[in-house]
């Protein structure tokens, strides 16, 4: 489940044990990625409210679009499926998959091609990022805050994945009942986790 020894409820601080009640009325039981941030939960306190920051300025088709590629390309499995699955259900699972594996998915706008193939870079490399970038994302029509925002979505994404696979934390066993194929596009660094018989079902 992952590389160092987390808390189990019974064992974790109040602190601790608020933030696992929090991600259990949030998904319908204890996600794995919750698990690694036991040992220092304010920590889990902050990405939330940087995340909630940057997703109120960002509608939630762009928010996904934008985080599945950028954690596609940071070949992290957890947040790959967590948001190709959300994806899915404001697209289309063909369109999550050409995605997820750097196809051109031909169902998006060109200017949402064009924020996905930002993303990608933002993500691999942001150093390599250019004029041209931005102006072409100018010419679909993206004003600067809007261009300022999926670099913000892409860029806080590559922290939240390398917290997650710095620690070994592997996406959680609901996962594994995606259909096959897309299931495989979304799972490009750690696999799923096998299913523990007394866990809490989704």
């Amino acid at each position: 489940m992952a590389f160092i020894d987390t808390l189990d409820p019974e064992q974790a601080s109040a602190e601790v044990q608020a933030m696992y009640e929090r991600q259990r009325r949030h998904f319908g039981f204890l996600p794995n990625y919750a698990r690694v941030f036991s040992h220092r939960p304010e920590v889990m306190v902050s990405w939330a409210g940087l995340l909630a920051s940057i997703r109120r300025h960002v509608e939630p088709r762009r928010f996904e679009l934008v985080t599945l590629a950028a954690a596609a390309a940071l070949g992290n499995s957890y947040c790959a499926l967590a948001h190709g699955r959300a994806l899915a259900e404001l697209a289309d699972a063909t369109t999550v998959q050409a995605i997820a594996e750097a196809r051109e998915a031909t169902s998006l706008s060109a200017a949402e091609r064009a924020m996905v193939a930002f993303a990608r870079r933002v993500a691999r490399d942001a150093a390599s990022v250019t004029q041209a970038d931005i102006d072409r994302l100018r010419a679909h029509g993206l004003t600067d805050a809007e261009i300022f925002d999926i670099v913000a979505v892409a860029a806080a994404r590559a922290f939240f994945t390398k917290v997650l696979d710095g620690l070994g934390a592997e996406p959680d066993a609901a996962f594994a009942a995606m259909a096959p194929d897309l299931r495989r596009a979304l799972t490009p660094g750690r696999p799923i986790a096998a299913a523990v018989e007394s866990a809490p079902e989704p």
